[in-house]
């Protein structure tokens, strides 16, 4: 979420891999906005990887079951006020506000931008995967 609640953006991460995905969202969180983003950008990875989502409770994706129509993607809810259950994901937005401050606008973010941030992330060494980045772990899943 940005500056006042107005304005956010979706945040994917792959399980094994830590990889990042990151989907412009602007000042429109609704569910039709926040389904065609996600789709949109899970396009960019392969179908073996793409089997769940793990949400929050947030109304965002309201319409899960057209989304898992669509995709394929069974969705999960997270019990409320229950991060853990969403660790890696927690982790990365965390990781996030050092690129994008809460006292920011997202909407000023454009999708160029928000790659430019993933493939940063994605080339930082984390130590959960032996300080290997998660371009690398993903580069090895793929071969």
């Amino acid at each position: 979420m940005g500056a006042a609640g107005k304005s956010a953006i979706a945040t994917l991460v792959e399980r094994q891999t830590r990889y990042v995905l990151l989907a412009r969202l602007g000042s429109d969180r609704t569910t039709a906005t926040v389904i065609d983003a996600l789709r949109e950008r899970i396009k960019a990875l392969p179908d073996h990887l793409v089997k769940s989502l793990t949400w929050d409770q947030g109304r965002e994706l309201a319409a899960h079951t057209r989304f898992s129509d669509q995709t394929g993607v069974d969705v999960y809810f997270c019990d409320p006020h229950s991060p853990w259950q969403r660790g890696s994901n927690e982790n990365t937005n965390g990781l996030l506000r050092q690129y994008l401050p809460r006292k920011r606008d997202l909407a000023e973010f454009g999708q160029i931008d928000l790659d430019e941030i993933a493939a940063e992330l994605n080339g930082r060494p984390r130590k959960t995967l032996d300080w290997a980045t998660p371009a690398e772990k993903m580069e090895q899943l793929l071969r």
